[in-house]
């Protein structure tokens, strides 16, 4: 079993920088606009040959109310009629892409996010699983990791059964706060009592895997009430815990604005928060696996890193790494091989480039050789906190220490500073370094230099 992380306060005001979460490398930021369908055709057909297992990510914008703190790629409204048009388009892009595939390329992972994905009504999500079903080979024997966010204000027992019906077996549950003055302060007021109630109802049905996803860091947070939050969701089990720091980037994201930043707190208060909720969360057993996610020690992510073979995509981390990403619906992401591609953000240039038969995409790139070779380095750094150079270096035809030797003076120094063990063979990220591992990951990224550090969000 892997060590506990190491609380260090003086390593986390150190190592604290702004810096990308790695859910790929290249990250977005570097994405742009010369790639484009063909690009994507082209990546489809090397898949299909490969007959590589899929993962499909299908993107529900729609949300009825609006939470001050999301980031998310969202469209509030009330009016439920919009959802028609969009899934018309929608399966559209299920049609085009299909096409493009071999039907026995199985669908080992599907992911609905948003958004608030049971927006749709019974009769849409329905309809937009039955295109899913018709155009992909998704599997129908529930071995399948098909997962669903889920609003507990937009959810029942009733849509808990269909989702279920429908093949989904694992639920996402965002919850982020229960304290009334926090859910005020962001315009989310959402009980206990109805989370409880969709949590029930997935274990009653059967659904696989449960996670809760917290934000600390919100308006009118306290060490205090935040611990209490976090007790009562220690009561509900879930299998896995997503605890994730809120950035508060109002220049980015419009709904921020709304956030009273006096109300926020200071950022001793917030690593005083975080540190309270990791002694909560590993004295009731959860474990650490890094990048803000825990999970209880049976879980398959637990496993996973145990057995060095957890993996990081655009879904977090996951256990289908080897499966081609399949990105579907506004701004959703894809990664084929070595192509990323994205698809336009912008709901109504989505609905009228699929209305004119051709794909959205937009945006993307296609990794080179070194993009490659550090793509490995920094998924085994964040997903197993461990890089032995000898499998970077038959993997890839090099020589890891002359290759990458102006970076180890930076590496060293994290060696002095007890973040990370460092020798001829191999780096090892230390318990007081584990919760910074975006820090050591920085060190191999060739375009972070480029960027303004202010697009992305602080390590802790």
């Amino acid at each position: 079993m892997l060590d506990a992380i190491r609380w260090d306060t003086d390593l986390i005001r150190r190592y604290d920088l702004a810096g990308p979460r790695y859910t790929s490398y290249p990250t977005a930021a570097q994405f742009d606009g010369q790639v484009g369908t063909f690009d994507l055709f082209h990546a489809l057909r090397d898949s299909r040959k490969a007959l590589r297992p899929l993962s499909l990510y299908v993107h529900v914008p729609f949300c009825a109310n609006i939470c001050y703190y999301c980031a998310c790629n969202k469209v509030i409204t009330k009016d439920r009629g919009r959802a028609q048009a969009y899934l018309q388009r929608l399966e559209q892009e299920i049609q085009l892409i299909a096409c493009h595939l071999d039907p026995a390329q199985k669908v080992e992972q599907l992911h609905f996010g948003g958004g608030t994905p049971t927006f749709l009504s019974h009769d849409e999500l329905r309809q937009l699983m039955a295109q899913l079903r018709k155009n992909f080979n998704l599997l129908d024997d529930d071995s399948g990791d098909y997962g669903i966010e889920i609003d507990p204000r937009e959810a029942d027992w009733s849509t808990m059964g269909l989702l279920r019906e429908l093949g989904f077996n694992r639920v996402s549950i965002g919850l982020q706060d229960l304290d009334p003055a926090v859910q005020r302060a962001v315009n989310r007021l959402q009980s206990l009592e109805e989370t409880r109630a969709v949590i029930d109802a997935a274990r009653t049905l059967q659904f696989r895997s449960i996670n809760i996803d917290l934000i600390y860091g919100l308006p009118r947070q306290t060490p205090e009430n935040f611990a209490r939050t976090v007790d009562e969701v220690i009561n509900l089990q879930p299998d896995r815990l997503s605890v994730f720091n809120y950035a508060h980037l109002p220049e980015r994201f419009m709904p921020q604005r709304r956030i009273n930043s006096d109300e926020l707190p200071t950022p001793a208060q917030k690593l005083e928060i975080l540190q309270g909720t990791i002694e909560q969360l590993t004295q009731a057993g959860y474990r650490y696996i890094g990048m803000d996610h825990f999970a209880l020690p049976d879980d398959e992510l637990a496993i996973a890193q145990e057995e060095s073979t957890l993996q990081r995509n655009f879904q977090g981390y996951t256990t289908h790494g080897h499966c081609d990403l399949i990105g579907l619906g506004v701004s959703a992401i894809s990664q084929i091989g070595d192509l990323y591609c994205q698809n336009n953000s912008d709901l109504n240039q989505y609905q009228n480039t699929l209305a004119s038969a051709q794909l959205a995409t937009s945006r993307g790139l296609l990794c080179n050789a070194d993009d490659r070779l550090r793509r490995a380095v920094i998924q085994q750094l964040i997903c197993n906190f461990s890089l032995e150079f000898t499998e970077i270096e038959q993997a890839f035809n090099i020589d890891f220490q002359g290759y990458f030797g102006e970076l180890w003076p930076q590496l060293q120094g994290m060696a002095d500073d007890g973040l990370i063990e460092l020798d001829n063979e191999r780096i090892t990220v230390l318990p007081a370094g584990r919760l910074l591992v975006r820090s050591v990951c920085m060190v191999f990224d060739a375009y972070l230099e480029q960027h303004n550090r202010q697009r992305f969000s602080r390590v802790i």
